[in-house]
Formats: structure tokens, C-alpha cells, sequence
């Protein structure tokens, strides 16, 4: 299952690099992940200082 970045993103970035498959990019106004892209490992969620990364 994909994740996805909801409203609680700050933009920070923090989770970014720790994508292994780099699917995470800079959105309009927040972080965006590549659903398609995604391969559901979780590295990104543990990043994320507002817990605005989540399962789909």
C-alpha cells in the first residue's frame, strides 16, 4: 500500500531523502509521493516531524 502526504505537511523537506526510490518531490503548497512510484517501505514516515505521511 502507497503513502501519501496530507495537510499536516510543512513543507520541510526532511522526508525527501529518505525515499530510497527518490518518488517523493516538492508540491504546491506540500510535499507530493508518487503513488505509482512508491514502493511502501515506510523509510519516509519516520522523517516526517507532523506525522502528515499515511497510508492510502
Amino acid at each position: 500500500m502507497a503513502y501519501k502526504i496530507n495537510n499536516d505537511c510543512i513543507a520541510c523537506g526532511a522526508c525527501e531523502p529518505e525515499c530510497p526510490v527518490s518518488c517523493i518531490a516538492s508540491g504546491s503548497p506540500y510535499y507530493v509521493i508518487k503513488e505509482d512510484d512508491c514502493i511502501s517501505c515506510g523509510a519516509c514516515v519516520g522523517a516526517c516531524p507532523t506525522n502528515a505521511i499515511v497510508e492510502m
